[in-house]
């Protein structure tokens, strides 16, 4: 049974379901398009769940039949600076950064349209899983910019640099069957009417699991695309070793040992 509880804003929802927690972005008017308060609470929101032990594994999800994100609402009202205050104001709430930055799993569970910073925010987590019918695309280019809110850097880590880089400069958007052949998307789901409940599935079968463990395999695999490979594997060896003193490592032998659920307290 979940319970519904509503964070700081409207804008955004959060439902628990045992040890997972959903993140809703519901502005489904506008293709949960960006505004100034999902910017805002969207990483204190993430932040705040990453804290709480409560919670093993996140989902971030759109609300609406149109889709996961448009990107920013390019009908909201906002005054543009000059080259230095708009580059300052971008490093003080470098907010997709801030989400991408969280030591427990992220899925992003997309539907419909997943365009501009809509798939920047689902290039922040850890797992993508798409419904039917998703499209993903960047557009920026078309309209005198490049993606500013991670794309340009995250994409090419994904699918490979001439694969993003297509995306990049045409514009053109590709389909789910698409994104999941070039790896953009981890998972297909059956639906989109089973696409929460089968990532909250997935979220579950992971939750369950030692939390420290979970987060040292991201950090490991995150950290070591930025090393080359003797650095990464010395990371490596590092936080394995630093897992089998665990009380959590220890418990899983027993569980084995005497064949039944462990328990993990995630020390």
């Amino acid at each position: 049974m979940s319970n519904a509880l509503t964070s700081h804003s409207e804008c955004i929802l959060l439902t628990t379901h045992a040890k997972v927690a959903l993140v809703t972005l519901n502005r489904p008017q506008v293709g949960n398009a960006f505004n100034d308060a999902i910017r805002t609470e969207l990483p204190r929101l993430i932040e705040a769940l990453d804290g709480d032990d409560t919670y093993a594994a996140i989902v971030i999800t759109g609300a609406g039949e149109r889709g996961f994100c448009v990107g920013a609402d390019i009908k909201e009202s906002r005054t543009i600076g000059t080259s230095v205050q708009e580059r300052r104001r971008m490093n003080g709430n470098a907010w997709i950064d801030r989400v991408a930055g969280r030591s427990k799993p992220l899925i992003a569970a997309i539907h419909g349209y997943c365009l501009g910073g809509g798939l920047e925010l689902a290039l922040a987590c850890d797992l993508r899983m798409a419904a039917p019918g998703a499209v993903f695309g960047l557009p920026e280019t078309g309209l005198g910019l490049i993606p500013g809110g991670g794309g340009t850097q995250r994409l090419p880590r994904v699918i490979g640099l001439g694969r993003a880089l297509d995306m990049m400069l045409t514009g053109d958007r590709i389909n789910s069957d698409e994104a999941l052949r070039m790896g953009l998307v981890t998972r297909m789901t059956s639906g989109v009417d089973t696409l929460v409940a089968e990532a909250l599935a997935v979220a579950a079968r992971i939750a369950v699991r030692p939390p420290t463990a979970s987060a040292y395999a991201k950090e490991a695999a995150k950290a070591g695309l930025e090393m080359d490979l003797q650095a990464g594997l010395n990371l490596e060896k590092t936080l394995f070793s630093l897992l089998m003193s665990t009380a959590d490592r220890a418990e899983a032998a027993a569980a084995f040992r005497d064949k039944r659920e462990p328990k993990f307290n995630g020390n």
